[in-house]
């Protein structure tokens, strides 16, 4: 993870994965075994059409659909598809069957909603990853997922009119 967080972080004002390293960003593309991983990395590459394309073969040939449902929502809005990314992560939560998993597409829709500009919306969602990754005993997560419900509420607080 110390690794990552050199090419790629997560900004804490956007709540978007940005890249940091490029070249080692590209390097690691060249690098991955993990499709999964690969549709992820080319995303943040800025080449979603091709980690759409990527996805949607994975997820034909997946026994399990759920991780690769997660990085096809995650191309797509990576693209501002706002709408199929929905969907799909609706079809990930049926898909989920355990408590982390369900964390994490509630964490992800999360940061599509406010990607969106759907702030109180993101943090319910937010809110609901928290209390699962909590539940399902992975704190760390469930941080992450309280802190982006924090900045969803402040932004929210910040973009509404006055009376």
């Amino acid at each position: 993870m110390e690794h990552q967080e050199r090419i790629w972080s997560v900004d804490p004002a956007t709540l978007r994965d940005v890249v940091v390293d490029r070249e080692a960003m590209e390097a690691r593309l060249g690098d991955c075994t993990d499709d999964l991983e690969r549709v992820w990395v080319l995303s943040l590459l800025g080449r979603g059409d091709e980690a759409v394309s990527e996805a949607q073969q994975l997820l034909a040939a997946s026994i399990d659909p759920f991780r690769p449902l997660l990085v096809l929502a995650y191309a797509y809005q990576r693209l501002y598809r706002w709408q199929d990314a929905a969907q799909v992560q609706e079809r990930a939560l049926r898909a989920a069957r355990t408590k982390f998993r369900e964390a994490q597409v509630r964490h992800q829709i999360g940061r599509r909603l406010f990607d969106e500009g759907l702030y109180l919306a993101a943090a319910a969602e937010f809110e609901w990853a928290a209390d699962l990754f909590k539940a399902a005993g992975r704190p760390r997560a469930a941080l992450t997922s309280y802190r982006a419900k924090e900045r969803a509420l402040k932004v929210h607080r910040q973009s509404r009119l006055p009376d």
